[in-house]
């Protein structure tokens, strides 16, 4: 049995929140720049340069890559041989409270959902916990603004539904949110489970690498054949138009009922944040 102090997992998330907002995943930022080279729409290239210049200049005056910086969703993965010293949920968040505040980074979270009273630290995180084998623990931070979170969508379909049909979901999803995702976006994909466990999935596949494809081949060319759709749309970066949507598609997936299909689409915009550590 290992003992972790809850001040390190503190320390970790605080850490985690400011880094998470100040730089793209290295995968990511090299796709954005490739688009440069690669779009053939003048008014888009021009925008994905600009999304560039604000990449560097974040990097440079270590300032956050957008304005809303998200709310705080931590994915934890514990280790049954980690004995936690402290109280696991309050050591969380309130190194999300410390990161934001100490970190001076936009405090978007209200207490209550009707009530509208801003809680002042960006607290409480929406925190995912999982117990796994092994004496340590694993945080993933992935702040998420809600210009994109807003855009994304659930659909309880059936079995009857085809691949087709999961493809002209994801083109729907993002020809309906337009410009407001701030596109290129990333989409989180979640097929199978359950209402919540599909929404949970597609929410985890935003922090996959966007350079790593599904283990399983047949969903590996479902991200490629949803990824080329979505692209054919038009939409463009910020929404004016091109040849670049989507940056990727990650697809996770689940068992699920026999009489049921569920599909959940989880927006990320250009800057699609996460950071990990192991403590």
């Amino acid at each position: 049995m290992r003992t972790i102090q809850a001040c390190q997992i503190t320390e970790a998330v605080k850490n985690l929140c400011v880094e998470a907002n100040r730089e793209l995943p290295p995968d990511l930022e090299r796709l954005v720049r490739e688009q440069v080279g690669q779009e053939t729409a003048e008014t888009a290239g021009a925008v994905l340069c600009d999304l560039c210049r604000n990449l560097d200049a974040a990097r440079d005056m270590k300032i956050p890559i957008c304005q809303d910086t998200g709310m705080a969703v931590v994915f934890a993965e514990v280790g049954q041989e980690v004995y936690i010293e402290g109280n696991f949920e309050e050591a969380v968040n309130l190194g999300v409270s410390r990161g934001y505040v100490e970190g001076l980074l936009r405090c978007s979270v209200v207490s209550d959902p009707l009530r509208r009273v801003n809680s002042g630290d960006n607290t409480p995180a929406v925190l995912h916990t999982r117990l796994v084998p092994g004496d340590k623990i694993s945080l993933i931070v992935a702040p998420k603004g809600f210009g994109s979170e807003n855009m994304s969508s659930i659909r309880m379909l059936t079995p009857a539904a085809t691949e087709e049909d999961l493809i002209a979901y994801a083109v729907d999803t993002v020809r309906t949110a337009g410009g407001n995702p701030c596109p290129p976006v990333v989409l989180g994909v979640g097929i199978g489970g359950d209402f919540e466990l599909c929404a949970y999935l597609a929410k985890k596949a935003l922090c996959r690498s966007v350079l790593v494809r599904h283990p399983d081949p047949f969903y590996a060319r479902l991200e490629e054949k949803m990824l080329e759709a979505v692209n054919r749309t038009g939409v463009g970066p910020q929404g004016f138009g091109g040849d670049t949507t989507a940056l990727a598609v990650n697809i996770e997936t689940f068992a699920t009922h026999i009489a049921g299909l569920p599909v959940a689409i989880n927006v990320g915009c250009h800057v699609t944040r996460h950071k990990r550590t192991i403590i």
